[in-house]
């Protein structure tokens, strides 16, 4: 090359030796290792750095009274930042020292804890909803379940439930909102199991939510959660999409049948309340007539037995009195007159019309009146 035979070489623009020659057109190339150049020095870096941080700090240099007292009160600051801590008006606190919890439960407001030896967790204590299994007839349903008389309902229900021991609820279980949903499916489909589909249908919703209510209070206490079941609320029941019109055809037959029995009732009763009163006058009459015909048997006798009592004292005046009485009875409406014959009559005596005599007896008393 023309610039090969130049003193020193290195290419057109200069020597390129070692020693001095620039190693390029703007002058000294890299340092090579193997050259007479070394790296540079770590710890001349470090010291350099030191000079100019106390350079820049007031005094010369030399840590003032006062800037360790804003560093010691910044560090007290972020110590009582990391140590103080609130609790919420719907929440308790539990404090843990070296990872282990305490028996002491915080109650809302401010409080103070050995950090960092000590820490602490939060439990939300207000009122908790749960909804489980959708029902729909277009849609898929993740509440089928099979009742105790081989049917199958689709419903959805919902659990409230709030934290009562948080050491508990924060430590005993992993997750407790999937425990507290898999426990209470787990308890409706045992009740459901059990019980004939009427019964969630309409007959006792009421009891069979308190027995799933129970059956869950049961599981989780015995897993000691800290939970306490409020109550269970079953929101719709329906049969599932592909027997829907037949099921609806069915209740609707129950319906009418209900319709039916109910009539035919109100029937039976108003047939048997007028039997039965007809029978209870019938009673009355009865016990009315028996009653008159004891008293008047009863004065029959009183009257037998007095006059017996009077004939016993004068036979023959109580016989012609009998006599007489009898007569009077028997010939009182009587329009003729009998004369007695015989050894002392005076034998047939002629008609005599009495009952003319009668009526203008009655005529003339009338118009003296």
């Amino acid at each position: 090359m023309p610039w090969s035979n130049q003193s020193g070489g290195g290419g057109p623009w200069g020597g390129g030796d070692n020693n001095g020659g620039g190693g390029g057109p703007w002058g000294q190339g890299p340092n090579r290792l193997g050259g007479g150049n070394r790296p540079p020095d770590l710890e001349d870096i470090i010291r350099k750095g030191q000079d100019r941080l106390k350079s820049a700090l007031p005094g010369g240099g030399g840590f003032s009274p006062l800037i360790v007292g804003l560093v010691v009160i910044g560090l007290i600051v972020l110590y009582l930042f990391k140590a103080v801590y609130t609790i919420e008006p719907d929440q308790l606190g539990v404090e843990l020292r070296f990872g282990k919890p305490k028996n002491e439960i915080s109650e809302p407001g401010l409080h103070f804890h050995w950090w960092p030896i000590e820490t602490y967790e939060v439990a939300n204590i207000r009122q908790n909803q749960i909804n489980i299994g959708t029902t729909g007839r277009n849609g898929p349903s993740t509440g089928l379940m099979l009742s105790g008389d081989q049917n199958i309902v689709d419903l959805s229900f919902s659990v409230l439930y709030q934290v009562t021991e948080p050491k508990a609820y924060l430590f005993n279980v992993a997750d407790p909102e999937s425990m507290v949903r898999q426990v209470a499916e787990s308890a409706m489909r045992e009740v459901v199991g059990s019980r004939p589909a009427q019964d969630v249908f309409r007959d006792d919703r009421a009891g069979v939510a308190e027995s799933v209510r129970q059956i869950t209070q049961s599981t989780l206490d015995e897993y000691k959660t800290g939970l306490q079941v409020s109550s269970v609320n079953i929101e719709d029941v329906a049969p599932p999409g592909p027997v829907a019109d037949a099921f609806d055809e069915v209740q609707r037959a129950e319906q009418d049948e209900d319709r039916f029995v109910e009539e035919a009732n109100r029937y039976a009763n108003n047939i048997l309340g007028t039997a039965r009163g007809e029978a209870a006058q019938i009673r009355e009459d009865a016990a009315a007539y028996k009653n008159r015909v004891v008293e008047e048997a009863k004065g029959e006798a009183a009257r037998f037995v007095s006059v017996l009592n009077e004939y016993e004292k004068a036979p023959e005046v109580t016989r012609k009195r009998l006599f007489l009485e009898t007569m009077e009875n028997v010939l009182g409406s009587s329009e003729k007159v009998i004369i007695e014959q015989g050894k002392g009559g005076q034998g047939v005596v002629p008609y005599l019309p009495l009952p003319e005599v009668q009526k203008r007896a009655n005529a003339s008393q009338g118009e003296s009146k």
